[in-house]
């Protein structure tokens, strides 16, 4: 079982990945956590869902290009605001993954750092 100050350190791991994300871009759960040499897309999940009230949160969308549940219409004023792209359906709109996905690294390795020792490591 996890230890509370690794599940800390990790909430706010995710906080910082989640406040490096630029306008007009996105990562998936998967992404946040693969920054952070993890895994563990839910924990990013459950780590949005309690403290990303304070965070850009709009900017952590679902693997299909989909925003947050229960949030799309208040995402979709995000997107449209800072110009991210969208790609529109017959029936519903999604975010342009190809376009919109960012990664925190250069060389686009969303892993990369992950074995520096100082890296926060994933504590579920």
């Amino acid at each position: 079982m996890p230890s509370d100050d690794a599940a800390v350190d990790f909430g706010a791991a995710v906080a910082e990945v989640v406040r490096m994300i630029p306008s007009g871009h996105v990562m998936t759960y998967g992404d946040v956590a693969a920054a952070l040499g993890s895994r563990a897309s839910r924990a990013v999940g459950k780590v949005m869902a309690h403290e990303g009230a304070d965070l850009p949160w709009w900017r952590v969308v679902r693997a299909g290009g989909h925003p947050p549940l229960h949030h799309e219409a208040r995402a979709l004023q995000h997107y449209r605001a800072e110009g991210t792209p969208l790609v529109q359906g017959t029936a519903a709109w999604r975010l342009d993954m190809r376009r919109a996905r960012w990664s925190p690294t250069a060389d686009g390795d969303p892993t990369a750092g992950a074995d520096d020792p100082g890296f926060p490591r994933d504590p579920f």
